[in-house]
């Protein structure tokens, strides 16, 4: 027979100056304690941000559970999420389900965002109806649903954090302990380099002057990982797999590493491995974390490390050169409200995605309808191995 799969899932819809963002969560075992102030803190992290443009200073993106929850608990059914748009009230006319079309089509395309190769293929005649649900805007809702899947993680000991180690080429020079990562009121750029921060500002603050954006690179740490999620047996059953693809569906992300990820092109075998101890339990331990918390597709108990970088915004204040097309014309690219950088934000998204990586894998090894039930094999299976 063929294996059936925990069937943990979700979907997004909605458009960026839509009525709302909405999404519905499948796969949630019952009696699982959801916080909604817990959820919009992590909205709010998202919208925050050195360098984030005039969009966030309408929305105030707050979470609604439509159903699956009932009095702070799931019931095992599924979850829908709903985030209102603010802006809406604006582009009503313009956004209209029903009606006549109005107001100009958009038909300068970006170099670098999905415009040109959308209208192509979907057959439309204006880029907004490419642009609207192509924008990052749609992330709000994932990071809705990272909230849920980061409340199942934490009742399981599990807790993901991230930061921003890179923004235009400014680096962090001082090693981050994990246990900083947990305060997330001391930086705008969700940066723990107090002197990179600042940098990183100066860098935000003169690209924007020129009319140009910037990228740079965050990392999201995973504590208290179970040993064993994921598994060497199957391509897509690899921990690895998952998170570099959840990582990957973030709008703008180009690249993912886990552990020294690429610097592992650097490095010879004897330094590039975690080597193996025994302590005076004669439990395994490893002095070292080089392979990022995962070995052959599996976390091996480590803190998982994974990076993801994030390319400069496509959409610029001082726009590129494109085509338009209607005209079939040389133009320059549209302009749209937008942020000059975004990586603080995506970091927060990166958390939220590897959040849902790690339940999609955790219930694939403990699938269970009901919290009672997923605790206790978790707490069985530990005592078997050792943990």
């Amino acid at each position: 027979m063929e294996r059936v799969e925990n069937m943990f899932r979700f979907l997004t819809a909605g458009e960026s100056h839509g009525q709302a963002l909405t999404a519905i969560v499948e796969g949630i075992p019952a009696g699982l304690k959801i916080d909604l102030e817990f959820i919009n803190k992590d909205l709010a992290r998202r919208q925050q941000g050195y360098g984030r443009g005039g969009r966030m200073k309408i929305e105030k993106d707050q979470v609604e559970i439509l159903s699956g929850v009932r009095f702070g608990e799931t019931l095992g059914d599924p979850i829908t999420l709903l985030i209102k748009n603010k802006d809406w009230a604006n582009w009503q006319d313009r956004m209209s389900v029903a009606g006549v079309e109005v107001g100009p089509k958009v038909t300068a395309a970006r170099p670098g965002h999905a415009d040109i190769t959308g209208v192509q293929k979907y057959d439309r005649s204006d880029i907004r109806d490419i642009l609207e649900r192509a924008s990052a805007r749609e992330t709000a809702t994932r990071v809705a649903v990272g909230g849920v899947a980061k409340s199942l993680l934490k009742a399981c000991g599990i807790e993901v954090v991230s930061h921003v180690t890179n923004i235009g080429g400014v680096k962090i020079t001082k090693k981050i302990a994990t246990s900083e990562l947990f305060d997330k009121s001391k930086s705008e750029l969700n940066c723990y380099d107090e002197v990179a921060e600042k940098q990183m500002m100066e860098t935000i603050d003169n690209a924007k002057k020129v009319g140009d954006t910037l990228g740079g690179v965050f990392e999201v740490v995973v504590t208290g990982a179970i040993k064993g999620i994921g598994s060497h047996i199957q391509w897509d059953r690899r921990l690895d797999t998952k998170l570099a693809a959840a990582l990957m569906s973030i709008q703008a992300i180009k690249g993912v590493e886990v552990g020294e990820g690429f610097e592992y092109a650097n490095l010879p075998g004897s330094q590039a491995h975690d080597e193996m101890f025994l302590d005076e339990n004669k439990n395994y331990v490893r002095k070292t974390n080089h392979a990022g918390g995962i070995e052959g597709g599996m976390s091996n108990g480590e803190e998982i490390v994974v990076r993801a970088v994030m390319k400069p915004i496509p959409t610029l204040m001082k726009p590129l050169s494109s085509v338009d097309i209607a005209t079939k014309s040389e133009v320059s690219a549209n302009t749209e409200r937008s942020d000059v950088c975004a990586v603080s934000a995506a970091s927060v998204v990166g958390e939220a995605m590897v959040a849902i990586a790690l339940v999609e894998a955790l219930l694939d090894k403990f699938s269970n309808d009901n919290m009672t039930d997923l605790s206790a094999s978790i707490k069985q299976y530990q005592e078997r191995i050792g943990w």
